[in-house]
């Protein structure tokens, strides 16, 4: 309950991660280089997916709804981030403040149910090759996202409705660059302890339970690698998981244990959300491309017709090709 002697504010202050205007000029310069950087990652990464009939598959199925999922989330986050770093006022009303806050909680949610469905993925494609096609059919890949959609948008939507009726008070300075929801219920002067067990109840059964599939499929697919005679068999096997691997440690190695640690003004906190809502971002793209042959092959492919298109336009004849 709010106390009378208490009143209620209508906005916050986003003090972001410098108050020096030098500091923050140099921050705007290389966030923005980040976010562009992001931007043309996944969308190419996307386009690739899209136009290559060779992609067509359940992996890159479920990679292409991660580069959208991750320029969700970095736009976001980002954008309100460049705005107040430019911005002398650094308000956000509390609704836009719960709107932002939502979305970044359901974007990183979906996305731990879409990296756990490419880690079955994988462990079916490496421990029963012959069998892939029937047991990832696109019925169920598509059912599989759909889920992750659902059960992401319901978690947060039940933390989010739990945080509206919340009052906020005097103390309205969040010490961060994007509204979360662990600095708004420390901000708030209302009894926050349902609020913090519905969200420590939700984060660490989404964590579990996803990260759980994660464990079984690596597991599973690390002995079958195991038992496999020829090196050339092993490295190629490994090859297939690895780049997932890698974008499963960045992930799980913030986000959950951002929103398992609400504590205001932890710095920690602010290099958790840097990881996930945008390094990861950008390095997944990366990840996917620099490590697999076959996206490398698709993105020169899509190039050589982009370039033969832009040939066949400014000549006004068809290129001839051997």
């Amino acid at each position: 309950m709010v106390s009378g002697n208490h009143s209620t504010t209508t906005e916050f202050i986003l003090l972001g991660l410098s108050a020096d205007p030098h500091i923050q000029v140099l921050l705007f310069v290389l966030f923005l280089e980040i976010y562009l950087l992001t931007i043309m990652g996944n969308l190419m990464m996307m386009m690739v997916i899209m136009t290559d009939s060779h992609l067509h598959t359940p992996m890159y199925f479920f990679l292409s709804h991660l580069s959208f999922l991750d320029l969700c989330l970095t736009s976001v986050t980002v954008p309100k981030m460049l705005e107040n770093l430019l911005s002398q006022k650094k308000l956000v009303s509390i609704e836009g403040c719960l709107t932002q806050a939502f979305f970044v909680f359901s974007i990183a949610g979906i996305e731990g149910f879409v990296l756990s469905a490419m880690a079955y993925d994988r462990y079916i494609a490496i421990c029963y090759p012959l069998l892939c096609d029937q047991m990832m059919s696109k019925q169920l890949c598509g059912g599989l996202v759909w889920v992750s959609w659902g059960l992401g948008f319901l978690d947060a939507l039940i933390n989010i409705l739990g945080a509206c009726r919340l009052d906020f008070c005097e103390a309205h300075v969040i010490p961060h660059f994007s509204c979360e929801l662990p600095p708004l219920l420390s901000l708030s002067c209302s009894d926050i302890s349902t609020n913090f067990t519905v969200l420590v109840c939700s984060a660490t059964t989404h964590a579990s339970g996803t990260l759980l599939l994660v464990c079984f499929s690596c597991a599973r697919i690390v002995s079958t690698i195991l038992s496999i005679s020829s090196t050339s068999g092993r490295s190629k096997a490994f090859s297939t998981c690895s780049s997932h691997l890698t974008a499963v440690s960045f992930f799980y190695g913030s986000a959950f244990l951002r929103y398992l640690m609400p504590t205001l003004s932890s710095p920690l906190e602010l290099i958790f959300s840097i990881r996930y809502s945008v390094v990861t971002p950008l390095v997944n793209p990366l990840v996917y491309s620099l490590k697999n042959k076959e996206v490398k092959t698709a993105l020169k492919r899509m190039l050589q017709k982009g370039l033969q298109y832009l040939r066949e336009r400014r000549t006004g004849f068809p290129s001839c090709t051997g």
